[in-house]
């Protein structure tokens, strides 16, 4: 039975083959972006985010299936915490309680391998308190201090300990309703092209984030995981970040599960 879908960052990258591959297995999309999207708003603001929630209830009658909140930035910038963190949330949570009537509700994040790296916890500590004002403060005096480079993985973090404490909660978990993350390595898209361009830039990027298997992937892996993800098929898994790395995360943590 056909499903209906929101994928935010549909545009390119993860968010456009995740949308290409459910479309042609004859699924409805609505895809949200800055641009080239059914649905254009900006992420950054709360205007942007309620727009999102009102424009998916009209397009879809009030029912969808799954959400797949997917839209990212990895600059060293304030928007990249209201986009990944704070936008993210505003997805998940606002979009909610449209999977009310599916037979089958599923959502999923977009997460990342840089969740094991390091990270700020002023910056994460302020996301999990909800607090946008200060996460952006705090934000703007790591890119002050020359510590920007920080800002992503924070959000990461913070994004990755939000599902793990919301996800056995009786709003999710309790509503019949998976959520989970994928946690992509090094990914062939517009936002890792100064990674990829170049086998000088590879080997790199590779130095950092070690890919013993398979080296760097397309988006076409990453959608495949989403799709499971958010496909009826997944029945039990709950508050998992599954990496789909090529091995950085066993590399990088060993022996350790979590």
């Amino acid at each position: 039975m056909a499903r209906t879908y929101v994928i935010t960052g549909a545009a390119s990258g993860i968010g456009a083959a995740t949308a290409a591959a459910l479309r042609e297995h004859g699924d409805t999309v609505i895809g949200v972006d800055l641009h080239d999207a059914d649905i254009t708003v900006d992420l950054t603001t709360h205007e942007g985010r309620a727009e999102l929630v009102d424009r998916v209830r009209a397009l879809s009658g009030g029912r969808i299936d799954a959400i797949i909140a997917n839209a990212g930035l990895a600059t060293e910038s304030t928007a990249t915490v209201a986009v990944n963190y704070f936008g993210a949330l505003a997805t998940l949570d606002g979009l909610r309680p449209l999977l009310a009537d599916s037979a089958a509700p599923r959502a999923a994040a977009t997460a990342s391998m840089a969740s094991l790296m390091p990270h700020d916890d002023e910056l994460v500590d302020a996301c999990l308190a909800h607090d946008e004002p200060a996460a952006l403060h705090r934000a703007q005096q790591l890119i002050d201090a020359e510590q920007g480079g920080l800002i992503y993985s924070s959000t990461k973090v913070a994004l990755c300990r939000w599902i793990r404490r919301h996800a056995a909660s009786e709003e999710w978990a309790g509503a019949g309703i998976p959520l989970n993350a994928a946690a992509p390595g090094v990914i062939r898209t517009p936002m890792t092209a100064q990674f990829t361009a170049t086998e000088e830039a590879q080997k790199a990027i590779l130095q950092m984030v070690p890919m013993p298997l398979n080296g760097i992937a397309e988006p076409s892996t990453v959608a495949s995981l989403l799709e499971y993800l958010t496909s009826p098929a997944n029945t039990h898994l709950c508050g998992q970040v599954v990496f789909i790395d090529g091995g950085s995360d066993a590399v990088m943590r060993g022996d350790s599960t979590w």
